[in-house]
């Protein structure tokens, strides 16, 4: 997200968390804080290998609610990331995260994307079991994200884990029916991008509207 009518406008249909990507490359890049930040849905902050103090620097201006690692962050990365964090005070105690992304709590959170497209790549997980709060598991691509394009959701039977994690990668409009008929107890939510977009960075307000009525029809 990065425009202040818009960010307004999907934060009115009632999301959970929006994302701010702080990865230069990116069409969606937010180089500049937006005029309006959401003031009740979480604000997660999109960083790809990033410098540290980058990442320090980017939650404290915007007021981050969770870090999310898109990157190839090493598990000593991560683990200094909460460190650092932890001593900024900004976020729970390096040595206990004890609420899931999905809480009502507004301490920052941090969230590891894991690129996907066999059962084999869940293995990945494993390093940071302990260092992150949550994963992302997304398409796996040449590049960070962005692709459109989606994996076998059927692999995640394999993901044993404790950890929760959202699904990623190339979810449409026409994904509604079968993100209903997906079950994983460990999945806590949809993460939705590129799909739902009007131009980069600006979302389809009436689509997306639709499709979260279809998702929470009960």
């Amino acid at each position: 997200m990065r425009e202040p009518g818009n960010i307004r406008a999907v934060e009115a249909l009632g999301i959970d968390m929006m994302g701010f990507i702080f990865w230069p490359p990116s069409v969606r890049y937010v180089a500049s804080k937006p005029a309006y930040l959401p003031e009740h849905a979480r604000r997660v902050g999109v960083f790809v290998d990033a410098d540290i103090e980058d990442v320090l620097s980017r939650t404290a201006d915007f007021g981050l609610d969770i870090v999310q690692l898109h990157g190839s962050e090493t598990p000593a990365y991560v683990r200094c990331l909460r460190e650092r964090l932890a001593a900024q005070d900004v976020s729970p105690s390096a040595q206990s995260p004890s609420e899931g992304v999905g809480s009502g709590s507004k301490m920052l959170r941090i969230i590891k994307a894991l690129p996907v497209a066999t059962a084999s790549d869940l293995a990945a997980a494993q390093a940071y079991d302990t260092l992150v709060d949550a994963f992302l598991f997304d398409t796996r691509t040449p590049l960070p994200g962005g692709s459109g394009c989606q994996f076998d959701w059927d692999v995640l039977a394999d993901y044993d884990l404790q950890l929760p994690f959202l699904l990623s990668g190339g979810i449409g409009p026409d994904d509604a029916d079968r993100l209903r008929r997906f079950s994983h107890p460990r999945c806590i939510g949809f993460d939705i991008n590129s799909r739902f977009e009007s131009a980069p960075a600006v979302k389809d307000i009436n689509a997306l509207d639709i499709f979260l009525r279809h998702i929470r029809q009960q």
